[in-house]
């Protein structure tokens, strides 16, 4: 199971960077822990924590004008992580992969199709389509239930705070790859099963 945001995309600035300008262009306040905590949120939970920042719109107007934004930005350019494309083609050769995203279903899609990857999921959630998002199990739960296999057989691939606590309630094994510039609280990291440096340590051994 693989996170997207963080794991395949550099899409953590991205956000931050679309979010922040924002939150500041609506009247809301950027406060020092808004990132963190937004890691991993469902859309319909960020834009209402957004909303209470003080951005003087519905939480939909925020998220439809935030989506927009972000879908502006992965049409001039999808910022892949290195070795993600790889990493994903190598292991769908061999098991059966499924997608876990706190993304909206639209940015899921723009990402998956301008990498060719759609191809190489059995089944991909956004939990938009779920009751909550990370660190609540919900996601990653779906996609485990739309691949009909039990998800305390599954490895799920993150690297945020929330996305491991999610993943690791789920009940899944957990591998670690910690985004540089935002790495995950130790509490959280601690839930891993391993913790590699990269996607190019991903192989099918390493899963088992």
């Amino acid at each position: 199971m693989f996170d997207l945001d963080g794991v395949l995309v550099d899409s953590e600035p991205v956000w931050e960077e679309v979010r922040r300008a924002f939150v500041a262009d609506h009247g809301g306040t950027w406060q020092p822990d808004t990132q963190s905590r937004l890691m991993g949120m469902s859309t319909p939970e960020w834009a209402a924590y957004l909303h209470e920042l003080g951005v003087r719109m519905a939480p939909d107007d925020i998220a439809r004008g935030v989506v927009e934004q972000m879908a502006a930005r992965y049409r001039d350019e999808v910022p892949l992580m290195p070795g993600a494309v790889e990493a994903v083609r190598r292991l769908s050769e061999q098991i059966t992969l499924g997608l876990a995203s706190s993304s909206p279903r639209r940015l899921i899609d723009v990402v998956l199709d301008a990498a060719e990857l759609k191809g190489c999921f059995a089944a991909t959630v956004s939990t938009e389509e779920v009751p909550r998002g990370k660190p609540a199990p919900d996601g990653y739960l779906e996609a485990a239930r739309r691949m009909e296999v039990d998800p305390r057989g599954c490895v799920a691939v993150e690297d945020s705070s929330n996305g491991l606590r999610s993943a690791h309630a789920a009940g899944m094994r957990v591998i670690a790859v910690p985004h540089p510039h935002y790495p995950p609280a130790p509490d959280a990291l601690a839930l891993a099963w391993r913790v590699v440096p990269d996607l190019g340590a991903l192989t099918v051994e390493s899963l088992g």
